[in-house]
């Protein structure tokens, strides 16, 4: 099941990836010699849509892998229990 999710992520991180790189190849035409700039120059990218893209990735990352932390600290925890279950079933058994 985690195997398939990271397969899942890992597919839809590299489709986002590579349309974001075509969208960005595709930006403007080749020009023909220098251009000068008229006016003034100005970002094209504003800053601040990527940093707060960045941080919501980097969110989604850390809750996905505090949610495989908490699936394996239950398997751990069932597996105990089944432990001490059985070793109270061999030590009720036995006589002192």
């Amino acid at each position: 099941m985690v195997r398939r999710i990271e397969v899942t992520v890992a597919a839809v991180m590299t489709a986002v990836f590579t349309s974001a790189a075509t969208i960005a190849a595709q930006a403007q035409p080749a020009q023909e010699g220098f251009v000068p700039a008229t006016g003034p120059i100005s970002e094209q990218i504003p800053a601040a849509p990527l940093v707060v893209a960045a941080y919501a990735f980097f969110l989604l990352l850390m809750v996905f892998y505090l949610w495989t932390i908490w699936r394996r600290i239950g398997k751990v925890e069932a597996d105990m229990r089944a432990l001490e279950r059985r070793q109270g079933a061999s030590a009720g058994g036995q006589s002192r």
